[in-house]
């Protein structure tokens, strides 16, 4: 393992049902509810949205620093993410992440070079798609 370069935190207290979540530098402060389409009401985010966000924020981040590395301008690059959760046959629940990823500044084999290096550094089993505009 690596040398720790950051650590975040968060204190959550309600869980999924009326769950409340803060940073530990205070700078996001959010109420976790279950989402509709799991028969809640929808009245604040829930923590597959948030891991989407984060996820998506971070890769790009990864995308970013590969490109640079091979010399690459990859310029405006973003990132659709979804997060989905996923029932196993054992009764658990596991996350699957897919990405569809942009970038303008590369062309379709540079992208995909591009992308499958970043993935190369996730340990998360994630699909892209990398397109070029």
């Amino acid at each position: 393992m690596g040398k720790t370069l950051y650590t975040a935190e968060a204190h959550v207290s309600g869980g999924r049902d009326e769950g409340h979540a803060k940073t530990g530098s205070g700078s996001v402060e959010v109420d976790i509810r279950i989402p509709p389409e799991l028969g809640g009401d929808g009245a604040g985010t829930n923590p597959e949205e948030l891991f989407a966000m984060g996820y998506a924020a971070c890769f790009e981040s990864a995308v970013k620093t590969v490109s640079r590395r091979m010399k690459l301008d990859s310029g405006e690059t973003s990132i659709d993410s979804k997060v989905f959760l996923v029932t196993g046959e054992d009764r658990s629940f596991n996350v699957a992440v897919e990405l569809s990823v942009s970038i303008p500044g590369l062309d379709d084999d540079e992208a995909r070079e591009v992308v499958g290096t970043a993935h190369g550094c996730a340990r998360t089993r994630t699909r892209h798609a990398a397109t070029s505009t």
